[in-house]
């Protein structure tokens, strides 16, 4: 491929200003002259271009330059460990090459080189992994002004050796005049720091939050030469939220150079100006909220019991008010309607906080958008916060809703004020949606009254990022509720000002901004092919333990699909489509004689063995993968649906056919 004249002489300024930066010229003047003193002295034979080049290559001087002039940007890490191709699907992949970055001259970037960790204790004892051994591993995920990235996967150790670069475009949200060089003063008025979240992922795949921190990098900008180094003490999260979890060393670089650094007063004085902002606008926000609930327990003495929470700790242990956790959220392209965004949520993993020790306490904590898309699971309330997000996104008016389901369990889940009124309550853990018709309890005791379909038994409060409304009818049971808003004798409101000065985007606080979505990286039918496989030989496996011989029919396993997919299109849409279809096919498929049976299930992981584990424990599954009979035939189907995050709904269905001799 040939350059234009013009880039070709850009190139060229960029590599010798880089090998004039490395002195590399003066590396090269010593390794010639160290060569010719041990080499060639008693020979006195010429020295060729090929001896030179061997002898920087041994010294590390060639690959030295090389790494100093690629840039490279974050390749997920799927791409790199992509699975063999099956021949049944027909798709070319490009073999997994590093992307390389195009920088754009008129912009500024800053360049993040994580350069190793140390001090992870927990992992002191940790064997090295053999070679091809599965071991855990670390990855770091960053996000900087709505750009996302994602660290190669490190075996996890005492000093895990993390090696990458990340290129941070400072311009990512234009400030204004998008072609004009930042200069340091104008970069300095940019307070979002880079959020970086560490992740741990086990051997069998499940992830585990160790660490969420906030770099303040802006300190570059007093830096010498625009180069600092910084090393960052990560801290562990909820209940060991004060305890170190280790160290990275982290350097942070400005490309291009800055004409002008400025002084260290000048940034400190700017982030200690921020701080006192900031904490001044939390003091007047607490006050208030202070004076807003002895205003609500004097309406009712037994408002002191109804669960109205103003305030949650996020993975830091760090409080912030509950509206700051939701803001209107668009998914781009990646989802098309609210039911799916509801489905994609519900699809996100479910798993309360850990605690340590007994007691069955539910440990409170809230994760911040990053931490909550990076683990791929959470508990309800950031499941709740999401949904209500991306339903802002959508241009609904929706509410996180704080109450209790039966039996008295703390749960959150969303609402939405249709312009005719209607309320609509959305499950964010199983994607459900349920329309709230209130009982009237002054109606005649044989008066009919609607049913309610709901799970929900009371509710406290409802809020979303502008509004926050505590309940203050007589009862507070969800069936009973009338969600007039507008009415301050069923729901006191908080000023909306106080909201806004403490939530973006009307103030400058250290609510961390929310991350875009990104699309999936699974390839859906490759992966629904591996799952597949594996099942089939778990099957034949447990079949011939019980002696019994497995023969698979494949084309009633291909008859199956429509069968899955008119069972997602359920889940997202609500409404069941070609099942006429499904059923004539497999009447078609199985002889007179025969008895046909399924058995459908869903998931939200991709672990075959763990799905098969489970099927095993219904009763009508072991029947259909343990049938004996005369002519067995069995079938399994396996359905991937991807969604934003990686995330994704499994469908399998196993079924058999049989002839029956009764």
């Amino acid at each position: 491929m040939s350059l234009p004249p013009e880039k070709a002489s850009e190139l060229k300024e960029i590599i010798h200003q880089q090998l004039l930066k490395m002195d590399v010229h003066g590396r090269i003047r010593e390794v010639l002259a160290e060569t010719i003193r041990e080499e060639l002295a008693p020979e006195h034979q010429q020295l060729s271009t090929e001896d030179l080049i061997k002898a920087l290559r041994q010294r590390g001087i060639i690959d030295d330059v090389m790494k100093e002039l690629k840039f490279v940007s974050d390749v997920n890490e799927t791409e790199r460990t992509s699975a063999p191709k099956p021949s049944t699907h027909f798709v070319e992949r490009e073999p997994p090459v590093l992307k390389k970055t195009n920088i754009d001259p008129t912009r500024r970037y800053l360049y993040l080189q994580v350069l190793g960790g140390k001090a992870f204790l927990e992992h002191l004892q940790e064997p090295e992994p053999l070679p091809g051994q599965i071991c855990s591993t670390f990855t770091l995920c960053l996000h900087f002004r709505n750009q996302r990235f994602r660290s190669k996967p490190v075996p996890c150790a005492c000093e895990p050796d993390f090696q990458d670069g990340f290129l941070l475009e400072i311009h990512k949200d234009s400030l204004g005049d998008g072609s004009k060089m930042v200069d340091a003063t104008t970069m300095l008025s940019i307070c979002d720091p880079v959020h970086m979240v560490l992740i741990k992922t086990d051997t069998f795949g499940e992830t585990t939050l160790v660490a969420s921190y906030f770099l303040e990098w802006r300190s570059v900008l007093a830096a010498e030469n625009g180069i600092t180094n910084v090393a960052v003490e990560l801290l562990g999260v909820g209940t060991e939220s004060k305890v170190s979890v280790g160290v990275l060393n982290i350097r942070l670089e400005m490309y291009p150079q800055l004409n002008k650094t400025l002084s260290s007063e000048i940034t400190s004085t700017q982030f200690t100006l921020e701080r006192q902002k900031t904490a001044e606008k939390e003091r007047l926000f607490l006050v208030y909220a202070k004076q807003w609930w002895r205003e609500y327990l004097q309406i009712r003495p037994t408002h002191n019991a109804r669960l109205v929470k103003i305030f949650a700790q996020d993975e830091n242990g760090v409080n912030r008010p509950v509206c700051s956790y939701v803001r209107p959220l668009r998914a781009g392209r990646l989802l098309d309607t609210p039911r799916q965004a509801a489905r994609f949520v519900s699809v996100l993993g479910h798993e309360r906080a850990p605690v340590i020790g007994g007691g069955g306490g539910k440990q409170e904590q809230w994760c911040t958008l990053l931490a909550f898309l990076c683990r791929n699971k959470d508990d309800c309330e950031d499941h709740a916060n999401l949904l209500c997000s991306l339903l802002l996104g959508f241009g609904l008016e929706a509410f996180v809703c704080v109450g209790t389901k039966a039996k008295g369990v703390p749960h959150t889940w969303v609402m939405t004020c249709g312009s005719d009124e209607t309320i609509t309550f959305w499950e964010s853990l199983t994607g459900h949606r349920y329309l709230h018709r209130p009982i009237n309890p002054d109606e005649p005791p044989l008066a009919e009254q609607p049913k309610p379909l709901y799970p929900y038994r009371t509710i406290g409060c409802i809020f979303n990022h502008q509004k926050f409304f505590g309940n203050c009818q007589p009862s507070d049971a969800v069936e009973v509720c009338v969600f007039d808003l507008h009415d301050e004798s069923k729901w006191k409101p908080m000023s909306a000002e106080a909201i806004k000065s403490v939530c973006p985007p009307g103030s400058t606080s250290s609510v961390p901004p929310f991350p875009p979505l990104c699309a999936s990286t699974i390839d859906a039918a490759v992966t629904s092919n591996e799952i597949e496989v594996q099942l089939r030989i778990l099957v034949s496996e447990h079949r011939k333990d019980l002696g019994l011989s497995t023969v698979w029919d494949d084309q009633l396993s291909y008859l199956l699909s429509p069968a899955l997919a008119a069972y997602e299109l359920e889940r997202t849409t609500g409404v069941s489509a070609g099942n006429e279809e499904f059923q004539d096919a497999v009447r078609r498929a199985v002889p007179d004689g025969h008895t046909f049976k399924g058995f459908p299930i869903h998931f939200v992981h991709r672990n075959a063995r763990r799905a098969f584990a489970t099927c095993l424990r219904s009763p009508f599954c072991e029947e259909i993968i343990c049938c004996r009979g005369d002519q067995v035939r069995l079938a399994v189907r396996v359905r991937v649906f991807t969604y934003p995050e990686s995330a994704c709904a499994v469908w399998i269905m196993f079924a058999c056919k049989y002839r029956s001799v009764l």
